[in-house]
């Protein structure tokens, strides 16, 4: 089979996955038999194709993955989702020891593995937007936004998918969705001025640490997020 991902880095705690998005349509067939019934059916019901192949090809390299980590059959292999619509893997019906989350953007996915604890991964395409202000406003804390303010031009458009990506990341790790404001907390100091890790402690829970990473690269912005254990936190 044509494999369209390949490894991309491994920090302290996480396994990272670029899946190659740009053939879409020529790896669509290996991928769509990877998927089971459900996700056949998922996949027919967008109305457009790219994010349809986008989604089959994610899925497809994520079953693939965890078949082979965790030593099953893509038929033993399921998923079920929570309340707020993270997924995880069951092997036999029961629940598998691994964590793992999907972003894709563009021409790049990544996928995230950890054997223990909540992981999120986010990816962003670095591209200009036409009214950056408004997200400015809704997602980012006062001291955040003063800093975009003080940006220009390019550094403003790749600050912004910084945090953006580093925020994504954290809330998709806690598994809460949108139900938490992303603008009541902040993107670590020195990881604002260009660190690429660092220890990161929602207001609502400052014992829990979580281990942030920076994964941007010229083309996309992208971040990782990974639960500590207690004892390391």
């Amino acid at each position: 089979m044509d494999e369209w991902w390949r490894p991309l880095t491994q920090t302290a705690d996480a396994v990272i996955i670029h899946v190659d998005l740009t053939c879409y349509v020529a790896r669509a067939a290996n991928a769509l038999v990877w998927l089971d019934r459900a996700e056949q059916a998922r996949w027919r019901r967008y109305r457009y194709d790219r994010p349809r192949h986008e989604f089959a090809l994610c899925r497809a390299a994520l079953r693939a993955l965890l078949c082979r980590q965790l030593d099953c059959r893509n038929d033993e292999l399921a998923f079920e989702t929570s309340p707020h619509g993270k997924p995880s893997a069951t092997v036999c019906g029961a629940r598998a020891p691994v964590s793992f989350n999907v972003s894709h953007s563009g021409t790049h996915g990544l996928i995230a593995l950890v054997d223990r604890g909540r992981v999120g991964v986010d990816v962003e395409e670095r591209v200009a937007r036409h009214d950056p202000d408004g997200p400015i406003r809704d997602v980012f804390s006062p001291a955040e936004q003063e800093e975009l303010a003080a940006a220009c031009g390019a550094h403003k458009v790749d600050l912004f998918f910084t945090l953006w990506t580093m925020k994504e990341a954290l809330i998709k790790a806690l598994g809460v969705g949108l139900s938490l404001d992303t603008s009541s907390f902040e993107i670590p100091a020195e990881m604002r001025l260009g660190a690429r890790t660092g220890v990161f402690r929602f207001p609502h829970d400052p014992a829990a640490g979580w281990r942030l990473d920076n994964l941007g690269t010229p083309s996309y912005a992208a971040a990782v997020a990974v639960e500590l254990d207690p004892v390391a936190a």
